[in-house]
């Protein structure tokens, strides 16, 4: 069973980026996590994050996909959304294809009342100008006008999954910047908020001394002691 995530780590997490993230997870050997392709629609919100819930997509055979499916209440797509936890992101396997939608405005309007941090999917949304107005998470590859059915079958809720070649498994920690999105094997969580906390300061700090003038040699990494000792004496000023 994955790890809850914390009130504490989900506050870090909210306050660095993906970049830095990708780094503490690559010391650890994870190299394959940051979802390609991806992007926000609207890139002024704040950082999305929440723990996985995933809905999976197969090519849809014609014969099981017709329209008519959508009066079926237990349709996966449609529980999915009714059942995506508060405070959860929603991650859609739609096999790296946006040629078809795989949610439209409605079911991420509904997504954001019911209080869920985020959205996200390696295929395409349809409404994407009406998503993008929303305050509400939302990544995708493209916009995609044809209903999902054309092209996609949703076949299964909150099983691992791939989206944009990362893996994905259900409770897995999900955060998304302005930049894109990645993800956290739950396990890892906390340390790896931690560690990207300390990672942000000092990046703060280099990019404040960089704009100074100072060269990145012995500052980026810290390989002088003059570096590590500056560096102290900025956080003690700034309350970092």
């Amino acid at each position: 069973m994955a790890k809850k995530l914390s009130d504490a780590t989900r506050a870090a997490l909210s306050n660095v980026s993906t970049a830095t993230l990708c780094t503490a997870l690559f010391k650890r050997g994870l190299r394959n996590q940051f979802i390609q392709d991806v992007r926000p629609l609207n890139p002024n919100l704040p950082n999305m994050v929440g723990e996985a819930f995933t809905l999976r997509y197969i090519p849809a055979r014609e014969d099981l996909n017709p329209i008519s499916v959508f009066q079926d209440r237990g349709h996966p797509q449609r529980k999915a959304v009714e059942e995506c936890p508060p405070g959860a992101v929603m991650v859609i396997d739609s096999r790296k294809d946006p040629r078809a939608a795989s949610a439209g405005g409605i079911l991420v309007t509904r997504l954001m009342k019911r209080g869920v941090a985020g959205v996200v999917t390696d295929g395409g949304f349809r409404d994407s100008p009406e998503i993008a107005e929303l305050p509400f998470p939302a990544y995708h590859n493209r916009p995609s006008a044809p209903t999902n059915l054309t092209l996609h079958q949703a076949i299964e809720i909150n099983g691992p999954i791939g989206c944009g070649d990362a893996p994905v498994f259900p409770g897995d920690v999900v955060v998304g910047d302005r930049e894109g999105v990645i993800v956290i094997p739950a396990h890892l969580a906390d340390e790896i908020a931690a560690e990207a906390t300390e990672m942000t300061a000092y990046e703060d700090f280099v990019i404040e001394m960089v704009n100074e003038g100072r060269t990145i040699l012995g500052l980026y990494p810290a390989t002088e002691e003059k570096s590590k000792t500056d560096f102290a004496a900025w956080r003690k000023a700034k309350g970092r």
